[in-house]
């Protein structure tokens, strides 16, 4: 039968067999173990007898790197206060400021040597590895005041102290991209459009204009899913030089920095406060809390490995650049502009620029026009359709986005994009309509018309102009005279220039010259003439060339400007592009050739589209 020894047992039959005088080279040779391991177990047998036989622990009897009990107890403490804080947060904390039972001499330890203590402590858990980060597309502005992220949360509750009715009121915030700074924090009963511009116009006002500003799809911030015109936060960013850029929708992952911001506000105030008697209690609480997260909390963001907070980092508009280009604000929010106390050095809490009676000097409120004439801008939304005061008024798909200027009164409403009228019409406003324009499209006080004044009389020689569409047939009408224009022109509006003796049709844009045609109109029916206004500098014919289209003829020969051209039987039938210049006649063979010819004739190019090839029919 066999009877398995414990490790114990068979030491202890070693050492017997060398106390009973056997060699200590065969015992050890036997149970295949060092003389020295052999000698060994003798020494603790006959110190400890069989108990010194058990095996032992291998640990050293000191750790020099080892982190001491004070050590352990501080961090342990930090972490039951802040249950929030994580390893990173902890050693930012450790390195800013020592708490007083920190042993001295001893440095903060590493993330890793905290997370440990936190493990060993039983305050934190293990948790599966996440997604790497090196995954991410990560974007940073490399100044402050580049980008701001804002955004609108909801978790602030208030009570009503007579009834204890709650009711949840939001916050507009916005974070600088770079620094992450806190600039706006605003507590609103409701978020419409006008109380998130009144806080996004206090920060303007309190910091300055950044480059960008980056939002979510909210109606408060663009029309974007809605009718696609621009609403008023769309209006101060064009007017103030600031591009508003948009995130996809469904995508706060691409306003991070701002959502991040959030997560940080709803758990360190949000969740631990209780709610407020009013809108001013809420405000002073987030204005506190703010200020300690942009002046005293480190961002680990902005250094991993120092304790950097928001405010190091950030640095606002210098007030020299902002009275260089002062802040346009609408008048329906004049209110930002008021007067803001300032401290016992002279400044204002909110580093708004001030003049010497203590009222805000880099503000422009646009201001509030009379019966007279007004202009504002609009956007063309992408259906081309836009509407003001109950008219629509058609520009077409093709401008969408572009800005429009309106120029209206009480008789006529003039369209320009770009300096360039694009249409004129009856006004259909009254004098109250002209007020409402003020706050809803934030209306100012108009200098002159875009189109000049009609002339009464025309001196000897004098020319005048206006516009008109040539039709689907190549003709326009003139005082009851339908006249050619050109069939490439059809449907396109251009200018016409009236001298007593031609008439000049020019592009609106370039003023290049299209076509000339005799003046069969006397003065008196000038004069009568609708849309009638000064002439400009004359139009200038284009230096480039003419380009036709030529039908072949059965040989192959085409006629430009009186000059034939052959080009063989090949193309014969055959509808070819032809280049007309001054020295030059160029023919679009196809497949990339060309053939050149000196130009013999001076002729103008009357014709430009040739006539397609008849089809013989039967009879």
């Amino acid at each position: 039968m066999l009877v398995v020894l414990s490790v114990v047992e068979q030491r202890l039959d070693a050492v017997r067999a060398v106390l009973a005088g056997e060699s200590v080279v065969e015992v050890a040779a036997r149970y295949q173990v060092a003389r020295s391991t052999l000698h060994r177990w003798i020494g603790r047998y006959l110190v400890g007898s069989i108990v010194g036989l058990a095996d032992r622990s291998h640990r050293p009897l000191s750790c020099p790197h080892r982190v001491e009990p004070l050590v352990e107890a501080a961090v342990a403490e930090m972490r039951r206060k802040h249950p929030r804080w994580g390893s990173k947060r902890i050693r930012l904390e450790l390195l800013r400021k020592l708490p007083p039972t920190w042993p001295e001499g001893v440095p903060p330890p590493a993330e890793r040597t905290i997370n440990r203590i936190l493990l060993r402590q039983g305050l934190a858990l293990p948790r599966p590895r996440k997604r790497p980060r090196s995954s991410y597309q990560r974007f940073e502005r490399p100044a402050p005041m580049l980008l701001w992220g804002v955004d609108i949360v909801e978790g602030v509750w208030l009570v009503d102290e007579t009834t204890g009715v709650l009711r949840e009121v939001k916050v507009v915030t916005g974070v600088d991209d770079h620094s992450r700074f806190c600039v706006m924090a605003k507590v609103v009963e409701r978020a419409t459009s006008r109380a998130v511009c009144y806080a996004f116009a206090q920060a303007l006002v309190q910091f300055g204009s950044p480059e960008e500003v980056l939002s979510d799809n909210g109606k408060q911030f663009t029309d974007r899913f809605g009718k696609g015109g621009e609403v008023m936060f769309d209006r101060i960013c064009r007017k103030n030089g600031i591009k508003h850029r948009l995130t996809a929708p469904a995508s706060p992952n691409q306003n991070g920095k701002v959502e991040r911001f959030h997560g940080t506000l709803r758990p360190d105030f949000f969740d631990v406060t209780d709610p407020f008697a009013s809108l001013a209690a809420a405000q002073e609480a987030v204005d506190a809390w703010v200020l300690d997260y942009n002046q005293e909390r480190p961002h680990q963001a902005l250094d991993p490995n120092w304790p950097v907070t928001p405010s190091e980092r950030f640095t606002p508009i210098p007030a020299e650049q902002r009275e260089l280009l002062p802040l346009w604000l609408p008048p329906t929010l004049a209110a930002v502009a008021d007067p803001i106390p300032a401290d016992d050095h002279g400044q204002t809490s909110n580093q708004v620029q001030t003049d010497g009676r203590g009222e805000i000097s880099s503000v422009i409120v646009a201001p509030v026009p009379s019966q007279g004439p007004v202009e504002f801008d609009l956007v063309v939304p992408p259906s081309g359709n836009m509407s003001v005061a109950g008219r629509q008024f058609w520009l077409g798909p093709a401008r969408a986005g572009l800005t429009v200027r309106f120029w209206a009164d009480l008789q006529v409403i003039h369209l320009s994009i770009a300096g360039a009228r694009v249409k004129s019409v009856i006004s259909h406003l009254t004098v109250a309509d002209l007020a409402r324009l003020t706050i809803a499209h934030a209306a100012t006080p108009a200098g002159p018309p875009p189109i000049p004044t009609r002339p009464d009389s025309l001196t000897d020689g004098e020319a005048v102009e206006l516009d008109r569409v040539v039709s689907a047939a190549g003709t326009f009408v003139l005082g009851g005279h339908v006249l050619t224009g050109a069939a490439l022109l059809a449907g396109r509006q251009v200018g016409i220039r009236i001298e007593p003796t031609v008439l000049l049709l020019f592009d609106l844009d370039t003023r290049q010259l299209l076509r000339t045609r005799p003046n069969p109109l006397t003065e008196r029916q000038v004069l009568r003439l609708r849309g009638l206004r000064p002439a400009g500098p004359p139009p200038r014919p284009s230096i480039e060339p003419v380009t036709v289209q030529r039908l072949a003829d059965r040989t192959g020969v085409i006629s430009v400007a009186r000059q034939r051209i052959g080009l063989g039987r090949a193309f014969a039938r055959h509808t070819l592009t032809v280049h007309v210049s001054d020295t030059t006649i160029t023919v679009e063979l196809g497949d990339g050739d060309t053939h050149v010819a000196r130009r013999t004739t001076t002729m103008a190019v009357v014709t430009i589209k040739s006539r397609p090839p008849r089809t013989a029919t039967q009879t």
